[in-house]
């Protein structure tokens, strides 16, 4: 932020974040961290989603919120606080609109980010009592509910005092990054899918309804919210998690990659005879994710890899192939879940930076794919404040139209 205010001389018009879903501060009754976040991976969240479907059923939960069930979810780490005996204290943030409120913003939780805590309803658009209920949650200690685009008030405290900041307005954008990074794409119609690929995979496309039925329930796809009351009708899968995981045990062992030189061996390999199952819950975890990886295929019955740091590029065939897969398998389920065609994908996030995955993710599919920006969500989150700067009176298609027309200008650029 300092670096900021001194580069732009001429005066900073608003600040906004966006970051990833899930986390959460407990805050006391000035505003302020009563202990540090717990991280979203955390194994604590196991038992919590065991027991808390014991006081409401998984199906219900699906059936409330229409969004996937993951042990992430913000829902089973407030359960999990209450099994843990830690104090509620005075309310809580996601960690975007922490650090919003904390620069002087309302405490409230923004739309897109709030719809993946699991405790909202997909159809009235609030929290949802009966969760809260069934978790034990004080409905008091629920921040306000914002739509993306939404003022916050005016930055305060110690930054302020640089004159970039003087009238600085603090902007809710779409907090969700993925929201954000679907936001950044330039395009009047609707008949593309995503696949948003970084450390998670995010594989979607727009509706302007919510998809909760049987097949999309069996299906575990997410009904998230989005920018000008659309809806990413989405599924989270494992990403280049893997290949990060791998690379750190790797470089723990002294074989350290550089990741353009890994990607460029990885496309001389053979393509593998057998492919990862990515969602593998295993797969999600922290360490030794090489043997991981062998793990699966052992039981499996498939043939292992040596976890050398010298046959990385073999383990990173294996995961891009594998990713590449599992994309198309999505877009595939979500063409008849949503009866909607998506002729085209645009992949998005720093994935899009890896042409070996581009490559197979379009032989997989079938379908052409366009690369969006790595910086996406940045984009996104830019896009939502000059419509909210344009215009903070509309929030529906109007807003999203705004949106889109300053995500084009943002791309010209």
């Amino acid at each position: 932020m300092r670096l900021c205010a001194e580069r732009a001389s001429e005066g900073i018009r608003s600040v906004a974040v966006d970051g990833w879903a899930v986390d959460y501060v407990r805050l006391d009754g000035e505003g302020h961290p009563l202990a540090p976040p717990f991280c979203y991976r955390d194994a604590r969240t196991s038992a919590a989603e065991r027991q808390l479907h014991q006081r409401i059923s998984p199906n219900r939960l699906r059936a409330i919120t229409g969004i996937q069930r993951q042990p992430i979810n913000t829902v089973y780490q407030l359960y999990a606080d209450r099994l843990a005996g830690l104090p509620p204290g005075h309310g809580w943030l996601n960690l975007p609109e922490f650090v919003l409120a904390r620069w002087g913003g309302a405490h409230v939780s923004e739309y897109t980010n709030a719809t993946h805590t699991e405790m909202v309803d997909l159809e009235k658009r609030r929290w949802s009592r009966e969760i809260l209920d069934a978790a034990g949650i004080d409905s008091a200690l629920m921040p306000r509910l914002v739509p993306p685009g939404t003022p916050l008030g005016q930055l305060e405290g110690e930054l302020a005092r640089l004159p970039a900041f003087h009238n600085t307005q603090l902007i809710a954008p779409a907090c969700h990054d993925t929201a954000s990074a679907i936001a950044c794409i330039a395009e009047d119609n609707e008949d593309w899918g995503y696949i948003s690929s970084g450390t998670w995979s995010l594989v979607g496309t727009l509706l302007s309804r919510p998809c909760n039925g049987p097949d999309a329930r069996v299906a575990q796809f997410t009904n998230l919210g989005g920018v000008g009351d659309r809806l990413l009708f989405q599924k989270n899968v494992n990403g280049l998690w893997l290949l990060k995981q791998c690379m750190e045990a790797w470089m723990a062992a002294g074989a350290a990659w550089d990741i353009s030189e890994l990607c460029a061996a990885a496309e001389c390999q053979p393509t593998p005879n057998e492919l990862l199952d990515v969602d593998d819950p295993e797969l999600l975890r922290m360490d030794n994710m090489p043997g991981r990886i062998n793990a699966q295929l052992r039981r499996t019955g498939h043939r292992t890899l040596s976890d050398a740091g010298a046959n990385a590029p073999a383990f990173a065939s294996l995961i891009f192939h594998s990713l590449a897969a599992r994309y198309a398998s999505l877009i595939t389920s979500i063409e008849e879940i949503a009866s909607k065609p998506l002729p085209r994908i645009y992949m998005v996030g720093g994935g899009s930076r890896n042409a070996l995955l581009r490559r197979l993710t379009e032989r997989a599919t079938g379908r052409l794919v366009s690369v969006g920006s790595p910086e996406s969500s940045t984009l996104g989150n830019f896009a939502v404040q000059l419509a909210a700067l344009d215009d903070n009176s509309e929030r529906g298609e109007a807003f999203r139209e705004r949106v889109a027309r300053y995500a084009a200008q943002i791309a010209r650029s």
